[in-house]
């Protein structure tokens, strides 16, 4: 099977695709932050660095997702297919031109064509964590990346509320497979093992439904 997480910033998509991927016995690919030379540039420059670093992002996602396909079972802690939500987010505020937008829209249904010719031809189950944006924010804070914090850039409030607001509206608009929503702020499976239990519970009663267990 391959399984797909998604949620705005500081869901716990790793924290979940690490334990959902102990409890199932398969591999996780993890989204390229720790090693990524352009997210911190980014913060501190949106308008000269978005583009590059959506670009970035769409090569690593392409490159897990199609190594995640090639494999029996594999979970990705978030997948390409949230990309262009990010990007669409920094047209809005100015950050990328519509050329660069038309050109990274193109690159990416491209991507996707060449996905049609995989094993798989979309992913078997999405995993969405909804967060509030309280719960977002101190998520953020706990874990502790510099170029992420608020206190030290205070313009990151106002884009941390516009990535919150718009997840909900990509999640009803998602269609390309199966779907569950986890309610991050009543589960906190972070820190509660028996929340971590029942999400578990969820997510394998939704995987036997689709003879994926």
């Amino acid at each position: 099977m391959l399984i797909v997480l998604a949620g705005t910033i500081g869901a716990g998509k790793s924290s979940l695709a690490a334990a959902l991927g102990e409890h199932l016995g398969t591999d996780v690919f993890y989204e390229a932050v720790d090693n990524n030379p352009v997210l911190d540039l980014y913060y501190e420059d949106p308008k000269k660095y978005a583009f590059l670093l959506q670009i970035f992002f769409l090569n690593k996602r392409f490159q897990s997702i199609k190594e995640a396909y090639k494999a029996d079972n594999n979970i990705l802690d978030r997948s390409i297919f949230e990309d262009e939500l990010f990007l669409t987010l920094n047209y809005k505020n100015g950050n990328v031109t519509k050329t660069e937008l038309d050109i990274y829209k193109e690159l990416l249904a491209n991507m996707l064509e060449e996905l049609e010719g995989m094993p798989k031809k979309r992913p078997d189950l999405l995993i969405y964590i909804d967060v509030s944006f309280e719960k977002m924010l101190e998520r953020i804070g706990k874990r502790g990346r510099s170029f992420e914090q608020i206190d030290s850039n205070p313009d990151l409030y106002k884009y941390y509320q516009q990535v919150h607001g718009e997840y909900p509206k990509w999640y009803d608009n998602y269609d390309i497979s199966p779907k569950i929503r986890i309610d991050g702020d009543k589960l906190d499976f972070v820190k509660n093992t028996d929340d971590l239990q029942a999400v578990f519970d969820m997510i394998d009663s939704e995987l036997k439904k689709l003879d994926l267990l």
